[in-house]
């Protein structure tokens, strides 16, 4: 019974596990380039998800958006007018004008610390006082839906109240500790555009590589904020349909009654026109960029560990060839090493992974979690790099002749 159980290793496992050290270094090299294709995907996920944050925000089945701007971190405007147009298509129930613009943010603490010095003659400077920027994004309370984030809605009727905002809580801490003072007050004050203004509520969006924060306020106090012409020009129009509408149907009326210098999107497309552009920006090709560096680097380091073996047991090959053994067949025990580092290398990898995107969450305040396509791909990556080696690095094996070796 027990030479029936009797397991024999494989040859390639016997092979790798010769030298404990080398094998240990393999693994390492294997993670060390996991962990760079995985920081960069990461950080090109950061910066997708980050940038699509408000297009996924966006209540409505059909969004209305300027033709000039390839992404919303343009914002660039068209004209309120079309989003009455667009009302007065057949099966349309609404058609809601989103407002977007960017303000100075000061952090209450500094401003609290400017107040208690003023009587010491000793005034912060503006660039301590300022220096930070929060999005703004402007919206009717009266008209529920426009945004889909359940906090919000909850609370529209708190920024009907003049200066008020909902803030967001997930916002990068340089603006300041508003979720700690909002839980002990239930209202905090601070200055937007030197502005008095308060926070009455808090909501969940995130910050981005590119915004720190977001505030959401009523349009009525946008337009006491920047003018009555600041709501002649909307950034996204926010369209409801009614019951049983089609989505395909509406969407061609309002393409055919609206001018060219907008775009009528479902929300899936307004994200996918979003993503295609950060994949054509700098940022998004570096960090495609980074990812091959890191390929090309496992590839590498793979190599010189299994040409290395194939070096150092090249009279058992050599043996192998002489008893009968084609090159196919050593070719798949070296494919076969590659395969165990790629698993080996990649289960430590992908743990010290999660816990650098951790990190880069405390740090950054930006949603980003491991994702399953991301972790596959990597993965597959893997695979990928250490078979390539491998198949290299049997180049050796392949001038070898039995008679030289012996």
């Amino acid at each position: 019974m027990k030479k029936l159980f009797n397991f024999e290793p494989p040859l390639a496992w016997s092979q790798l596990s010769h030298q404990k050290v080398r094998f240990a270094v393999a693994i390492t090299g294997v993670c060390f380039a996991n962990i760079l294709m995985f920081t960069q995907l990461g950080l090109l996920a950061m910066l997708t998800q980050g940038t699509t944050k408000l297009h996924r925000s966006l209540g409505g089945d059909l969004v209305i958006i300027s033709s000039f701007a390839q992404s919303l971190q343009f914002r660039i405007n068209f004209p309120r007018a079309y989003l009455f147009q667009a009302a007065a298509v057949d099966g349309v129930a609404s058609a809601n004008p989103v407002y977007i613009g960017r303000a100075n943010w000061v952090n209450p603490k500094r401003l609290e610390k400017q107040q208690d010095i003023l009587g010491k003659k000793k005034v912060l400077s503006l660039r301590e006082l300022f220096g930070n920027e929060v999005r703004i994004i402007a919206i009717n309370p009266a008209q529920p839906g426009i945004l889909n984030i359940p906090l919000v809605n909850k609370q529209l009727a708190k920024i009907i109240s003049a200066d008020a905002v909902l803030y967001d809580q997930l916002a990068q801490s340089s603006l300041g500790d508003i979720p700690e003072l909002f839980t002990q007050n239930q209202e905090v004050g601070t200055l937007m555009d030197n502005r008095r203004t308060y926070v009455v509520g808090l909501f969940s969006m995130g910050s981005t590589l590119f915004e720190k924060g977001n505030v959401v306020m009523s349009d009525w106090n946008y337009a006491l904020r920047y003018g009555a012409n600041s709501l002649k020009g909307a950034m996204i129009g926010v369209i409801n349909l009614e019951k049983g509408a089609n989505i395909k149907t509406v969407q061609a009326k309002l393409r055919a009654t609206l001018p060219d210098d907008v775009v009528v999107l479902t929300p899936t497309e307004l994200v996918e026109r979003e993503l295609q552009y950060q994949a054509t920006e700098v940022n998004g090709v570096v960090l495609r960029f980074g990812t091959i560096v890191g390929f090309i680097i496992g590839v590498i380091i793979i190599y010189q560990v299994l040409y290395t073996d194939i070096s150092e047991h090249l009279s058992e090959y050599a043996t192998l060839k002489a008893m009968g053994y084609a090159d196919r067949a050593l070719l798949l025990i070296v494919l076969q090493e590659g395969v165990i580092l790629a698993v080996l290398g990649f289960i430590p990898g992908f743990i010290a992974s999660c816990g650098i995107y951790q990190l880069l969450v405390v740090l950054t305040r930006i949603p980003l979690v491991m994702q399953a396509s991301v972790a596959l791909q990597v993965f597959i990556l893997t695979i990928l790099m250490c078979s390539i080696s491998g198949a290299i690095a049997t180049n050796k094996l392949r001038s070898a002749d039995p008679a030289d070796v012996f």
